[in-house]
């Protein structure tokens, strides 16, 4: 059999060549905050598609998304860290793209102003009820000092949310987690129980899902309409500055008590 030395050594040279290439460009583009971001990305979009097709409320883009991103992390075995280099700079823009939520609350400046005041007030006790059970909670259940104040500012965005449970003694890590949590929960299930206790009234649902959990949840209000868009949106605002406020006040108090 005749052995084409050329064809042998080509076959070789490009085989090792392109293997090296290749490994060398995958772990230089890993090592980049190009990949977190492109994976974060293609899994949110993936997430999109879906909840498009079925109108599945459990099928939240954000939840798919962080499902599959966990999973092709495992899969793959890439750590957390080298992810969150992209993840820093998508983080970077959570808070711009809170601020657009304006946009509607300016559209419905009108009835903000005719129903300030009953506004106002279900955001402030919608606010102090979600921290209080909380706090309560923890200390029926006999949480951690530290852990239960992370819990506190679970329903806030997550900027105000890690500054709050980093100036009281809280983790951020874990308050990030509650946040998230918190804002899938109340995207998933907030319309459902509303429609459970028959609350109809479009400022009454906008403000409660706002207040309860913040920008995923106002993702969710705007699908609904433009008011509750508008009205969750204020939320957002008015409940990160009662828990900046409150959160300490509150934590002295279910001290003093518990």
């Amino acid at each position: 059999m005749q052995v084409n030395f050329l064809d042998v050594f080509l076959d070789v040279f490009l085989d090792g060549f392109l293997n090296n290439f290749l490994n060398n460009f995958l772990n230089e583009f890993i090592s980049t905050p190009l990949f977190g971001i492109l994976v974060s990305l293609i899994a949110f979009q993936i997430g999109t598609i879906l909840y498009r097709k079925t109108r599945v409320s459990a099928l939240n883009p954000l939840l798919v998304g962080c499902v599959l991103v966990i999973l092709f992390l495992l899969y793959v075995g890439i750590d957390f860290e080298t992810y969150n280099r992209g993840g820093d700079y998508i983080s970077f823009f959570l808070g711009p793209a809170t601020v657009v939520l304006a946009v509607p609350l300016y559209k419905k400046i009108q009835l903000l102003k005719s129903d300030a005041l009953p506004i106002l007030a279900g955001i402030v006790a919608g606010s102090t009820a979600g921290m209080a059970s909380i706090l309560a909670l923890s200390s029926l259940f006999g949480l951690d000092e530290a852990l239960s104040i992370s819990l506190v500012p679970k329903s806030v965005t997550t900027p105000i949310g890690m500054e709050i449970s980093r100036q009281l003694g809280g983790m951020p890590a874990v308050t990030v987690a509650a946040i998230v949590i918190t804002g899938i929960i109340g995207a998933v299930l907030g319309p459902f129980i509303c429609r459970c206790f028959h609350i109809k009234d479009k400022v009454a649902v906008g403000v409660a899902i706002g207040t309860a959990s913040h920008a995923l949840g106002t993702t969710k209000a705007i699908e609904l309409g433009e008011t509750e868009g508008a009205m969750s949106g204020l939320a957002i605002g008015i409940a990160g500055l009662i828990t900046v406020f409150l959160a300490p006040l509150l934590i002295y108090i279910f001290g003093l008590l518990f």
